[in-house]
């Protein structure tokens, strides 16, 4: 998936169904396409610059996506309250402008860099830690408890 940061607190992506991402015949898995959402809205934590976790993510498929296709998501942050993060998200299909396939919404709510170091694979953290690469590192920190 192709990430790219939109207007405001947004991003935009761009995903690629193949046969590797099928679940009926032909047709995405609808649990890939909700990680999928989970990913690019995850990334608007960033933006925040607000390490967050997955409270609660809801998505609602609204035509099939099949293999072959590709879904052009665009992802925004509706409001933040306290820890709480309210996002939003949709995929087209085809064209930033095509029908809607699926629709998202999340709460993810800020936790502190300590909960990826205690519930992290210690293994994981500490290649993330001893990495010269300062994006890489914090990327292995944006997991899901």
């Amino acid at each position: 998936m192709e990430l790219t940061v939109g207007e405001g607190l947004s991003v935009d992506a761009r995903f690629t169904v193949t046969e590797n991402h099928q679940g009926a015949p032909g047709l995405a898995h609808g649990g890939l396409l909700a990680a999928a959402f989970d990913e690019a809205l995850g990334s608007i934590t960033w933006l925040l610059r607000r390490p967050a976790v997955t409270a609660r993510l809801e998505t609602d498929f609204l035509r099939p996506v099949p293999v072959d296709s590709t879904l052009y998501l665009h992802a925004k942050c509706d409001g933040v309250a306290g820890r709480k993060i309210y996002l939003s998200a949709e995929g087209r299909l085809d064209a930033p402008d095509g029908p809607v396939a699926v629709r998202a919404h999340a709460i993810f709510v800020t936790v502190t860099l300590e909960h990826f170091t205690t519930h992290g694979r210690p293994e994981d953290v500490a290649a993330a830690r001893e990495s010269g690469d300062v994006q890489a590192a914090a990327r292995a920190f944006e997991v899901n408890p």
